[in-house]
């Protein structure tokens, strides 16, 4: 029986002319970041933060670290790290709720290896729990394929609707 299914799977992927992988890996697997920072503010004055929706629970964001990022002893400054990952998860609360407002009200960060210029940093957020006010979030960051910092939070679900309000508005 298995042998069947995997002839037919075979022969979807290899020989049915149909079906374009790249189209199913563009579509699928790989949607497309948003820029968070469209409007002057704190994150576009920061170099802005890339923003994408993996699935329900899951999401993305990454930046690309600049001189300006840097302390002095020329590695990624924790303050900008806490701010984009605060930006990220609080992203990521505002989508899991249909666009309702929702604020940090505690965030624990982990430092567990630097970042330097020019590196790229990309923040997984996993929504761990929603109540009826809450919004319970992890996130790790990861560079060159190595996790620099892990956090969770906790996020109030304000409840009412912000008219025009979505990320990519700040």
């Amino acid at each position: 029986m298995y042998e069947v299914i995997f002839t037919e799977i075979s022969y979807i992927f290899f020989f049915d002319n149909s079906f374009n992988i790249n189209r199913f890996i563009s579509c699928s697997l790989m949607k497309k970041y948003k820029q968070l920072s469209t409007k002057p503010g704190f994150l576009k004055n920061n170099g802005g933060l890339l923003f994408r929706k993996i699935n329900n629970n899951k999401f993305e964001f990454k930046t690309k670290i600049k001189k300006i990022h840097l302390n002095r002893s020329q590695i990624t400054h924790g303050g900008y790290i806490c701010s984009i990952i605060d930006a990220g998860a609080g992203t990521a609360a505002h989508s899991f709720t249909n666009g309702k407002p929702c604020v940090t009200i505690s965030l624990d960060i982990k430092f567990i290896a630097p970042t330097k210029l020019n590196d790229e940093i990309i923040g997984i957020v996993t929504v761990e729990k929603k109540t009826k006010s809450f919004v319970f979030l992890s996130c790790k960051l990861k560079s060159k394929n190595k996790t620099t910092a892990l956090s969770i939070g906790t996020w109030k679900i304000l409840n009412y609707k912000i008219s025009n309000i979505k990320y990519g508005a700040n």
